[in-house]
């Protein structure tokens, strides 16, 4: 991979993630506060822990890329990170602070082999994809919890039967 591939990757990996955060943040924003703790299966996470790990993950693998090493320590979730909005706020604020850095990213930085746990030796800016596929995948699963906890689901690829629903009914309403 040459050092301009490498930067044509970091920035087609920033658009994703700028594009993406929003769709996250609608989703995480859905969770009921006061249900934030529902589970769909007794092995499976809670809600807020689900969207917790998205967000967590995400600034994971972009801090990787830039240090050039994964850090698996620590992780816990800030004591003032406790509701929906406040996991879709740190994501945003988090978000903003990890594109602007990866923005000045350095080709040497992006071509560097990273080891993921002894499964992966990629180059760091490969891991921006496997950022956006774990951020995509978890934020389905944590889609799936919505209806089950009483809330209704946003719209993420276009609208979703809720989103119709409301719009139907604020047309029949005008």
């Amino acid at each position: 991979m040459t050092p301009e591939q490498a930067l044509c990757l970091r920035d087609s990996a920033i658009r994703a993630l700028e594009s993406e955060q929003p769709v996250t943040r609608r989703v995480i924003e859905a969770i009921p506060a006061d249900r934030a703790d529902y589970k769909p299966d007794p092995v499976g996470r809670t809600a807020i822990d689900l969207a917790w790990h998205i967000v967590a993950a995400e600034h994971r693998f972009i801090d990787a890329v830039l240090k050039g090493a994964f850090d698996f320590t620590g992780g816990g979730r800030p004591a003032d990170v406790r509701t929906p909005a406040a996991v879709a706020a740190w994501h945003s604020e988090r978000l903003h602070d990890d594109v602007t850095r990866l923005a000045a990213a350095t080709p040497e930085q992006l071509l560097k082999h990273i080891d993921f746990r002894g499964l992966f030796n990629l180059r760091a800016v490969l891991y921006l994809q496997s950022a956006m596929h774990h951020s995509i995948h978890h934020r389905g699963q944590l889609s799936m919890y919505l209806r089950p906890m009483g809330a209704q689901v946003p719209s993420i690829y276009g609208e979703s039967y809720d989103t119709a629903r409301a719009k139907a009914a604020a047309a029949a309403g005008a």
